[in-house]
This record gives structure tokens, C-alpha cells and sequence, in this order.
């Protein structure tokens, strides 16, 4: 019975792909034995107790049915930093670290003390990525859900960011002091349109739908963030959103409509264009 319970034998066992087990498996171990993820190579003949044990197979369990790993695990890895994530926010993804890059190469270009706006936050994963990479940028971040900035908040004080990024309730601008100005603005909003099958697969069948889709046809966030933008940026200053795949000559259009100049778009790492950007033109 013992050899069955040993770490080595539960993850060859397991239905689910070796890389998730492992995650899982690491997990537990840290949680029940403060041991670290190398464990999983060096004590593979560890016979886990009964409580690790409920809690391995709860995981799996809870896995196999589809639940994010993010979520299970409570943390998810973003840019330079590691993020507290629960079912109240979206999972960070990795093609929104390229607005963090954005931000972070337009902070170096200016070279003095820059003000950053993150709208609709979520966990926090853009504004303290950006605050723990610039220390010499102001952050402010909005929200309309609580239950997200409440999340965001206590990824502040984790990463001991609760001094340069101010979170705000309200839907986008709505937070804001009509005469506060931004030197850039970024955001990550919903995108999804409402009939996308997408929205019924895979992680995304877990997080809040209000992160995910307008409702709409997908464009309805973005076209509110463009069309009040210039109100809240310095002349000059960079607005750039992350959109879908398909959207980018949608997003531009609107920037380009907008009054907006030198509209970009940036490719993520799998060549798909996922952040459009433009300038407030001077008059």
C-alpha cells in the first residue's frame, strides 16, 4: 500500500498530462511539507500522509474536470512577478506581458517621473508588473469589481507595491478626477465576442464572464476606452490596448477615427498582432 502513496507512483498514475501533475504535485508538497518544487526529483519516494494525499487528489480531481490550474494553485507567474489569482479575476496571460513591455520601453523613453493608468485591472497583473520594474512610475488602476481590486490590493502588499499603485472602483475612467492626466494608458479588456465558442472552453469556462466578453461584439469596451482617452493622456501620450487576434485593423480603425497618431501594432510571441497603440496628437 505504501509504494502506491510515494510521490514517484501517484504521478506516473495520474490521467493528467505530466507537466500538470507535476505543477499540482509541487503544490502540495509546499503546502503540506515546505518543500520545494526540486523535491519532486529529489524525495520521489516520499509516501505522502493522509492529509497531503486528500489534497493531491482533490487537485487532480478538480483538474481533470477542467478547473485552471491557476486557480487551484492560487498563483500565476506574469512578467517579473507572481500574482495571487482566485476565480474572481482573470487568469494573466502571457501575450499580456507585451503591454507591460510597451509601458515599461515608453517609461525608459521619457526619463522622468511617469503617470500610469491600468484599466480594469483584475488581479493587478499589468499595474505592478509595470510599479515593480519602474520604480519611478505612478500607478493608478481601476476597476468596477470589489472583488477584484480586493484581490489586487493583497498582490500590493505581497509584492510591497501598496505605495506606488492607488486602485480605484469604477468602470474605466469612472474612478478618475475629470482633470487627472496619464502619460500613458494600457488596458487588457474584454474582447471576446458574446457568441464566441471560445467562451465555452477550457480555462475561460471558469473565470468572470464580465473579464471576458462585452456582451457584444467584442469591440464595445474597447471603443469606450478609446473614445474618452485623449481626456485623460498628456499630449503626446501612449494609449495602448490588448484586443484579439482579429481585431487589430477593427482597434486601429477606431484610435485612427479617434483623432489618435503613429497607431502601431505590436505582435505578441506567436506573431499574432495583440496590442494596438497611439499617441495623443498634438494640436
Amino acid at each position: 500500500m505504501g509504494q502506491e502513496l510515494r510521490l514517484r507512483s501517484l504521478l506516473g498514475a495520474s490521467v493528467l498530462p505530466p507537466n500538470e501533475a507535476r505543477i499540482l504535485m509541487a503544490h502540495v508538497l509546499d503546502v503540506h511539507y515546505q518543500l520545494p518544487r526540486s523535491a519532486l526529483l529529489s524525495r520521489d519516494d516520499l509516501e505522502l500522509n493522509a492529509k497531503a494525499l486528500e489534497s493531491w487528489k482533490s487537485l487532480e480531481s478538480k483538474r481533470i474536470q477542467g478547473e485552471p490550474i491557476a486557480y487551484l494553485i492560487g498563483k500565476r507567474g506574469f512578467h517579473n512577478i507572481e500574482l495571487h489569482v482566485a476565480p474572481g479575476v482573470l487568469i494573466p496571460r502571457p501575450e499580456t506581458e507585451l503591454l507591460v513591455e510597451i509601458g515599461l520601453r515608453e517609461i525608459e523613453r521619457l526619463h522622468h517621473s511617469v503617470k500610469v493608468l491600468d484599466l480594469g485591472t483584475g488581479s493587478g497583473a499589468i499595474a505592478l508588473a509595470v510599479a515593480s520594474s519602474a520604480r519611478n512610475a505612478i500607478v493608478i488602476a481601476t476597476d468596477q469589481s470589489s472583488e477584484a481590486l480586493e484581490i489586487a490590493k493583497t498582490n500590493a502588499k505581497l509584492l510591497d507595491l501598496e505605495n506606488q499603485v492607488q486602485f480605484l472602483q469604477g468602470n474605466w475612467y469612472q474612478a478618475l478626477d475629470a482633470e487627472t492626466c496619464f502619460d500613458i494608458i494600457l488596458s487588457n479588456p474584454p474582447y471576446i465576442a458574446k457568441q464566441d465558442p471560445h467562451l465555452t472552453q477550457g480555462d475561460l469556462r471558469f473565470e468572470p464572464i464580465s473579464a471576458l466578453t462585452d456582451q457584444a461584439d467584442g469591440l464595445e469596451c474597447i471603443r469606450a476606452i478609446i473614445s474618452d482617452a485623449k481626456k485623460y493622456l498628456t499630449p503626446n501620450g501612449l494609449l495602448a490596448l490588448e484586443h484579439g487576434f482579429d481585431q487589430s485593423d477593427a482597434v486601429m480603425g477606431l484610435m485612427g477615427s479617434a483623432g489618435f497618431a503613429d497607431i502601431q501594432a505590436h505582435l505578441d510571441l506567436a506573431g499574432h498582432k495583440r496590442v494596438a497603440s497611439g499617441r495623443n496628437a498634438i494640436a
